[in-house]
């Protein structure tokens, strides 16, 4: 009795294989078989003719129109449908034996499966069955017996299968070093090889109560995991792979995104030492998972662990290589920066001198204005070499510093004194702005290097500023801080802002960085050797300060703050007071 599947098939089965089809069960006793059928990728009957079909008292027609699990069934559903994957894939045929399962009757087939060769330039995507009963047996036990444990044969097949996995998982990761291409190429040859519903990977990192799902392969009908941060805590198996570095399976998951199926969770470790996991979720009908799959399960996580060890080397050593030769290209920019700015001033000197010395003044107060400007280029001069010779004695740690109590009213002084005269000739405002006090301010430090570290900044914000103004102003910060085991009452804070060019956001983390400047023409548009921020920021730090910058963007102004220790508590005027002194 014969039976081929009615016009309401899928219309991916070709009028090619609907006429093969039609053919098997028209003249099905020209095969030579009591047994002809065909099925497709998935294992759904397209056609069925049986000779003992009223033998075992099956209907041909339900075993077409019902799925392939609710009639006449492999009882190794699993391992069948791998045979037929793989026969449709590699279009060779092969001999096996089956056991089927109707009804409560047990029947082992001898089969020979042949894949039905598409038109040319299509994939096969149904195959033809020829074989013949072995024998059969209503026996519950032998039933349950044979449901519950895979044959040798097939045994012998996943462990073939398991062993060629491992070696096409370790041959991918050993062709690169890119992390993200070793994690998707695992999942994805592990996800693909096994038909897994689902594959992650996480990277770990001992110090991170997380994981982070950084590849996944997946069932099309399954949500994205992608991205997904998984609390260690709250998913023991996770817990004990990272712990044991074993194999894990856990029959609950607890988070809702891996469902309620059976999830394989190992480590991958290097010298013992885990650095990435690995969750596969396995269908609730797959086979059970045996000691020798579990020990190449960690096989793989080995193979892996390793790889992403080294491959996690290679990147450190290429950011270092990287920011090796960034530094490399800065310190020879910085040096012809420099170069540059020594030579201005030297070449400023050398020829006002000649012109004197050729007898090119016409009058003695031409050659003292002469003069005047070789000794400004000289000052300029000094000024560059002792930013050179600061920066390197900070760099060598043979900056001496002679910390004493220091006047801030005396340094606000001496520093207006010296740039007012700078502000006044730019038409800019430039105003100095002391905290109401009783007495004098001391902040414990070094006298003539805050003097340097003010005149830089308040430089730099003249410098900077082409119309508006600098304000240079202080605060007590009344906070006990612990500097060289001394206690102290708190802080001074000296602000200094500016209307000036300012500098953008995304520039702002250079201007403390050693021999980088935001911008190479701003140097040799405003003179300067670039490294006072960074001297300043030394020299504060010496002192048990800091130094930070603040700017909203280009063009809209600059501001500079430092603090440094507050050697005795100050005794503040109330505004009440002020009020009555004015």
């Amino acid at each position: 009795m014969s039976i081929a599947a009615n016009s309401q098939q899928p219309n991916f089965v070709s009028e090619h294989l609907e006429t093969f089809t039609s053919n098997a069960n028209g003249s099905s006793a020209n095969f030579g078989a009591e047994l002809v059928y065909t099925q497709d990728g998935i294992g759904r009957y397209l056609s069925f003719h049986w000779q003992h079909c009223q033998r075992f008292g099956i209907d041909p027609q339900q075993v077409v129109d019902a799925d392939i699990d609710a009639v006449f069934a492999p009882v190794d559903k699993v391992a069948y449908l791998e045979r037929l994957h793989r026969i449709l894939t590699t279009l060779v045929p092969e001999k096996c034996q089956y056991w089927f399962r109707y009804q409560e009757q047990l029947i082992e087939l001898e089969l020979i499966i042949s894949p039905i060769l598409p038109t040319l330039g299509n994939p096969a995507i149904a195959v033809l069955v020829i074989g013949r009963l072995l024998q059969a047996t209503v026996s519950k036990t032998e039933m349950e017996a044979i449901a519950q444990s895979t044959t040798e044969l097939e045994l012998a097949l996943r462990s073939q299968q398991n062993q060629q996995l491992v070696t096409q998982i370790t041959r991918n990761i050993r062709r690169t070093l890119d992390l993200d291409i070793i994690w998707q190429q695992t999942v994805d040859s592990l996800g693909e090889l096994l038909q897994l519903r689902r594959s992650i990977i996480c990277p770990y990192q001992p110090s991170n109560n997380k994981l982070k799902v950084i590849a996944e392969y997946r069932q099309p009908v399954l949500s994205s995991v992608l991205g997904l941060e998984v609390d260690i805590a709250a998913e023991p198996a996770f817990a004990r792979a990272l712990t044991t570095l074993e194999p894990i399976l856990e029959e609950n998951p607890k988070h809702p995104l891996f469902g309620q199926e059976t999830m394989l969770v190992v480590a991958t470790c290097y010298q013992d030492q885990p650095n990435g996991l690995i969750a596969v979720t396995l269908c609730d009908k797959c086979y059970g998972v045996t000691a020798t799959e579990l020990e190449l399960a960690k096989e793989v996580a080995d193979q892996l662990g390793t790889a992403i060890a080294h491959a996690t080397l290679y990147r450190e050593l290429e950011a270092a290589r990287q920011q090796a030769e960034e530094a490399s290209r800065l310190k020879s920019e910085f040096l012809a920066n420099v170069s540059h700015e020594i030579r201005t001033p030297l070449n400023g000197m050398i020829g006002f001198l000649k012109l004197i010395l050729d007898g090119m003044a016409d009058d003695p107060e031409e050659q003292k204005q002469f003069i005047l400007e070789a000794h400004k280029s000289s000052l300029h001069l000094l000024d560059v070499i002792s930013d050179i010779l600061d920066f390197a004695k900070i760099e060598a740690d043979k900056m001496e510093l002679e910390l004493v109590p220091v006047s801030i009213a005396e340094l606000f002084s001496d520093v207006g004194n010296f740039m007012r005269l700078q502000a006044e000739q730019k038409n800019l405002s430039f105003q100095m702005h002391l905290p109401d006090t009783s007495d004098d301010i001391l902040v414990y430090g070094d006298y003539q290097r805050l003097k340097q570290v003010m005149l830089n900044l308040v430089g730099n914000a003249i410098k900077f500023t082409h119309e508006g103004g600098v304000t240079v102003n202080a605060d007590v910060v009344r906070k006990t801080i612990i500097f060289q085991d001394r206690e102290f009452p708190g802080m001074v804070k000296v602000r200094v802002a500016d209307t000036g060019i300012g500098v953008s956001l995304d520039q702002q983390d250079k201007l403390f960085q050693l021999f980088s400047q935001v911008d190479g023409s701003r140097t040799r548009q405003y003179g300067g050797t670039g490294l006072g921020l960074v001297i300043s920021q030394k020299l504060v730090e010496a002192m048990g300060g800091e130094v930070h910058f603040y700017s909203l963007g280009e063009g809209l102004g600059s501001t500079v703050t430092f603090n440094v220790p507050l050697y005795q508590q100050p005794v503040m005027v109330s505004p009440s007071e002020v009020n009555a002194q004015e």
